[in-house]
């Protein structure tokens, strides 16, 4: 894999190709691929398994509609990726390997990207201080130190483990997604529950539990993020 950092955004300009149009993906789509990097897809695998996933429909007999959704393209994607797997074992490669190509990204652009999340996070530990919300705020503070700490550090090292990077950087954002959780309403929650299960009902008979139970994760921590602004940390969106 050339640059797995890619992962969003050539998965996003694949599903255009193949649907011809330039579509926005939705925040299910979003939440979707989000839920395969969690499962461990690679990125040859899922697209590959868009690909077949619109050649098996451009061969449908008739075609009323298009498609409108990643989601439908989930049954190809995971026996891809099943694929993938076993050729992994068979051939004895390791993905892990693959991914530690050249650097992505300039130190430069890591440290600017860290820099832009820790005044994001603070904006939003004072913007819940000032509505009275002040364990979220602490929690808040709390990670804008922890990300200002790491920046620090990344300035003064002459490389930097992108590996070791991204782990933190998403044990940070699962910290901060559980803060949200514990800081939102009942209502709040069940409202956002509510996107996804109207998102999914026409798909959900064509993913596993474990593809349903990912996306419907990924989905709440994205609407969480989005509702309190504050960006996603990760470094597959520097």
């Amino acid at each position: 894999m050339e640059n797995y950092f890619n992962y969003f955004t050539e998965i996003e300009e694949r599903f255009q190709q193949c649907r011809g149009t330039k579509t926005l993906l939705s925040p299910l789509d979003w939440a979707l691929i989000e839920s395969w990097k969690e499962q461990g897809f690679s990125l040859e695998a899922v697209l590959a398994g868009i690909q077949r996933s619109f050649e098996k429909f451009k061969a449908r007999p008739q075609k009323f509609r298009k498609v409108n959704s990643l989601a439908y393209c989930s049954q190809e994607v995971l026996r891809a990726a099943e694929e993938s797997r076993a050729a992994e074992v068979q051939g004895g490669t390791r993905r892990d390997q693959e991914t530690a190509a050249a650097p992505p990204f300039a130190s430069e652009e890591i440290l600017s990207f860290l820099h832009r999340n820790v005044e994001a996070v603070e904006r939003a530990s004072q913007r819940a201080k000032e509505s009275s919300q002040q364990v979220l705020a602490e929690d808040l503070a709390l990670a804008a130190a922890a990300l200002r700490d790491i920046a620090g550090r990344h300035a003064v090292e002459a490389t930097v483990n992108l590996q070791e990077l991204e782990t933190y950087l998403t044990a940070l954002e699962e910290k901060l997604t559980a803060s949200l959780t514990r800081a939102s309403s009942v209502e709040l929650l069940a409202q956002f529950r509510r996107e996804v299960e109207g998102g999914l009902a026409p798909y959900r008979p064509k993913m596993s539990g474990a593809q349903i139970e990912s996306l419907e994760r990924q989905f709440l921590k994205k609407r969480l993020l989005e509702h309190y602004q504050i960006p996603r940390l990760s470094l597959f969106y520097l």
